[in-house]
């Protein structure tokens, strides 16, 4: 109590330690030290800044890097914190090639869609489950893995209906019958003249396997087993849907795929 009689209030900075981590981008803050913005299990995307992480001499310098999951301790009450320690606990390595470009994809992706601050510890564990896969690098995974990985994005974030019913009407899907996900208008069944439309059976499979105890696994199987006519229209969808909830035609990180595809 003040001699005014007014409550004193006490200051104090916020400190975590050892959380699970993964840094998702960076770029120069001055000549030698880095912004960060990082996915954390507990507090969601957070920014931080890394004093004296380009210095050769920095115990930051070889493990602030994409896609390895770290833990970090950090401190600090405004919009970027600072960066205490950061540890890396092993697992995996480095993502190479297409596998390396399909995780800057996902990183993106997690930029654009989720605020600061917004804890998502279910999908911080399906994120570091798709990283595995990546790095995995087996032939014929990736596709599927980055398929799998939009779904449970977009339904982690309330932004996939359900699968397994026509959105406007909340009546279940028809057997036999094509449907599309198409931008605020959900599910819909398609015209006997349209033919950009996946199977009632296979949107019921999908709903399946994110409800499913174990989504990743169950998600990527179902993509993966899926005809190619099916798996490329299922990709198109998902594509679009994403470009529209990020505000943009075309990801930065998807436009460099397809460069690199067409060299």
């Amino acid at each position: 109590m003040t001699k005014h009689g007014c409550v004193a209030l006490a200051t104090s900075k916020t400190r975590i330690h050892a959380e699970p981590a993964f840094v998702v981008h960076r770029y120069d803050w001055s000549e030698s030290s880095l912004i960060l913005e990082t996915f954390t299990r507990h507090h969601g995307r957070v920014a931080l800044v890394a004093k004296g992480a380009k210095r050769p001499s920095s115990n930051f310098r070889p493990v602030l890097l994409p896609l390895q999951p770290l833990a970090i301790s950090y401190s600090g009450d405004a919009e970027i914190r600072t960066l205490k320690v950061a540890e890396w606990v092993g697992g995996h390595i480095m993502p190479m090639g297409e596998a390396l470009l399909s995780g800057y994809y996902i990183n993106e992706l997690l930029l654009r869609l989720l605020a600061r601050d917004d804890p998502h510890p279910r999908l911080f564990d399906l994120y570091a489950q798709v990283v595995q896969v990546l790095a995995a690098g087996h032939d014929g995974t990736i596709a599927p893995a980055l398929r799998a990985f939009e779904l449970l994005l977009l339904r982690d974030i309330g932004l996939l209906p359900n699968l397994d019913l026509q959105t406007l009407t909340l009546t279940p899907l028809q057997a036999n019958t094509a449907y599309s996900l198409v931008a605020e208008g959900g599910l819909r069944s398609l015209a006997s003249h349209e033919s950009n439309g996946i199977d009632a059976s296979v949107w019921r499979a999908l709903q399946g396997s994110l409800e499913d105890t174990s989504p990743m696994a169950a998600t990527l199987r179902v993509c993966a087993e899926l005809p190619t006519d099916q798996r490329n229209t299922l990709q198109a969808q998902l594509r679009a849907l994403v470009h529209y909830h990020c505000g943009v035609h075309t990801l930065r990180t998807r436009q460099m795929m397809v460069d690199l595809q067409t060299l």
